[in-house]
């Protein structure tokens, strides 16, 4: 019989404190029933798939809360004041959790429903921003993998301890925007 309190979120929750403190390498079975008090075997009946599984559980609830974190702070904007809090908000979000943000799959598998569906959250968030420009068609693609690669890259090495140099990271940030939202206002809208 399942324990009282442990569901499949909750042990998403204890796997979630294991990589905020330990690194998403560190995810194990064990580590993740030790935090819940329960035996490893225990958590098979919350988590089917054993470890993948919980993997899998992971990778959607980081996917899902940076999406909804995109989508929160682009809310009722566009332009250039969207795209700044889009990707503030990516930034924040990979400063805040570098290690749950070490654990977003880059690439969700389509077979996944559930991943895929948070992924085309998260995507669908920049895609509005790039709306805002009158991109569209495979333009709009082309612009979301752009602004993508960037909010990626710069949250990468920003939380890989990258900037070593004295300037302030948020005028490099600044600046990085204004390149950026240059570009989208040049970009070629698409259509036919």
């Amino acid at each position: 019989m399942p324990r009282a309190g442990l569901n499949p979120d909750a042990v998403v929750d204890h796997a979630l404190a294991l990589i905020d403190e330990q690194g998403p390498e560190a995810l194990t079975l064990a580590g993740v029933a030790q935090l819940a008090g329960v035996a490893a075997p225990s958590l098979y009946k919350h988590v089917p798939g054993g470890l993948g599984g919980l993997r899998r559980l992971v990778a959607v609830r980081v996917t899902e809360e940076l999406a909804e974190r995109l989508s929160s702070a682009t809310e009722g904007l566009a332009g250039e004041p969207a795209v700044q809090a889009l990707l503030r908000a990516y930034h924040g979000y990979a400063l805040e959790h570098p290690q749950r943000y070490a654990a977003l799959p880059q690439s969700p598998m389509a077979a996944d429903e559930q991943l895929a569906g948070a992924a085309t959250a998260l995507v669908g968030a920049i895609f509005k921003v790039v709306e805002g420009y009158g991109i569209e068609d495979s333009e709009a693609v082309h612009a979301v993998r752009t602004v993508r690669a960037l909010a990626h890259g710069f949250a990468a090495l920003s939380i890989g301890g990258a900037f070593q140099l004295s300037e302030q990271l948020s005028v490099t940030q600044d600046r990085l925007i204004a390149v950026l939202t240059a570009g989208l206002r040049d970009w070629p809208t698409g259509g036919m």
